[in-house]
């Protein structure tokens, strides 16, 4: 029994805190290298939360510590005292006094709060961008090393009374866009139709040497997703037939970085239309997962790598990376989306407050940021709270528990 806890707690745990703590931490060396570029005062850069388990300082007397809870990360800039990290007037010219009577004139200019607006908005962005660069980075790599998978695929038959029958869909048709968005083989379609339902879609069609546009509105269906769950997704209407097996294709250096810049590009664009979806009823509720969700797929992740791979160890180890990379690289654009959103906890907050600042020409007053901030963290843990309850309800929570002694 303690050997089937520990492998359960290995499957789900461990993955997930790796994920998590990747690409926080290099969130916040987003902001940390930014910060550091524009000259800011930084107390701390830590991995984790809690007791430093290791601590050093460097040159610049940065304290650089790993905590020993390991569940992201932050940075703390010097002088970050103020409840959203945007202080207002009056405590401004209480900092400056302060700074100015122990440090001596001009020595204010090295702190965050008096740095240009610019800057500031800078430091702000880097964090999202640099998840975005490292989803882009992670793309490149499996595409340099691995390939990009090709998965070759006839249309045998249209469906009656489908939307690909309605649209004008044929047998031996090749779709190879949608929306604009390229769907070189069968798992790209399928991807995209997960995604866009009820809505119209312009397909591009290769019929022999025509090239058509048929608009098809894909109908919504709800299927196992393969981690436990229900998925909704979108039906076209055609019955495929794969033309050989599926293979991969390594591309260069350069063509692989345009990939993973293209690929990262299309999952942000998706994200972006999935929120609008979300927002106009168009995409149910169950399609948001919090962290028991993700950490339910990344040990299915690991567990379909495993049992896809070889015997060998090495090559078992080899499949559950790959498959962890890209996981990784979704949750990455994800998460930097998300912390673009207007909300005051988040790095969109601090750009919210900024942009008033630049109309108004002075920053927004603490008590209206304070009261935003809590506003925002209440709707940040409630929908915390919501995608978890929803990824394990009451009886889930039981058999949850219950499979990690069985």
């Amino acid at each position: 029994m303690m050997l089937a806890f520990v492998g359960n707690l290995i499957m789900w745990v461990a993955p997930m805190l790796a994920i998590i703590t990747v690409i926080i931490t290099v969130h916040e060396l987003g902001h940390f290298y930014t910060a550091r570029a524009c000259g800011v005062a930084i107390e701390r850069f830590s991995i984790g939360f809690g007791r430093a388990l290791i601590s050093w300082r460097d040159r610049a007397g940065v304290e650089w510590r790993i905590a020993w809870a390991p569940i992201g990360g932050y940075v703390r800039f010097a002088l970050d005292e103020n409840v959203a990290s945007v202080p207002d007037e009056e405590d401004l010219d209480e900092m400056r006094a302060r700074v100015i009577a122990t440090e001596g004139p001009g020595a204010e200019l090295k702190y965050l709060p008096f740095k240009p607006l610019w800057q500031r908005a800078l430091i702000a962005v880097a964090g999202p961008v640099a998840n975005f660069i490292l989803a882009a980075v992670l793309f490149s790599v499996i595409f340099a090393t691995i390939g990009e998978r090709a998965t070759p695929y006839s249309i045998e038959r249209i469906v009656p009374g489908t939307p690909a029958a309605r649209a004008g869909f044929e047998p031996g048709d090749k779709i190879v866009a949608a929306d604009g968005h390229a769907l070189p083989g069968l798992a790209e379609l399928q991807r995209y139709l997960a995604l866009h339902y009820d809505a119209p879609v312009v397909f591009q069609v290769e019929r022999g040497a025509k090239t058509l546009a048929l608009i098809a509105q894909p109908t919504a269906t709800r299927e196992p997703d393969g981690f436990g769950g229900v998925q909704v997704q979108g039906v076209l209407g055609v019955l495929t037939r794969p033309l050989g097996t599926w293979s991969y294709h390594r591309l260069g250096p350069i063509e692989a970085v345009g990939r993973g810049v293209g690929e990262t590009w299309d999952v942000l664009a998706t994200t972006t239309d999935s929120l609008g979806r979300l927002v106009t009823g168009k995409v149910s509720l169950n399609q948001i997962h919090g962290v028991v969700g993700m950490a339910r797929i990344s040990k299915a992740i690991t567990q379909r790598a495993i049992s896809d791979a070889p015997r060998d160890l090495s090559e078992q180890i080899l499949g559950v990376l790959i498959n962890l990379i890209g996981f990784t690289a979704l949750i990455s654009v994800s998460i930097g989306f998300m912390n673009l959103l207007p909300l005051p906890v988040l790095d969109g907050g601090h750009l919210l407050f900024y942009a008033y600042e630049w109309i108004a020409r002075r920053p927004l007053g603490v008590r209206v940021q304070a009261a935003g901030y809590r506003v925002g963290l209440a709707l940040l843990v409630g929908l915390m709270l919501f995608a978890n309850l929803h990824d394990l309800p009451l009886m889930r929570v039981v058999h949850f528990f219950g499979s990690l002694f069985s």
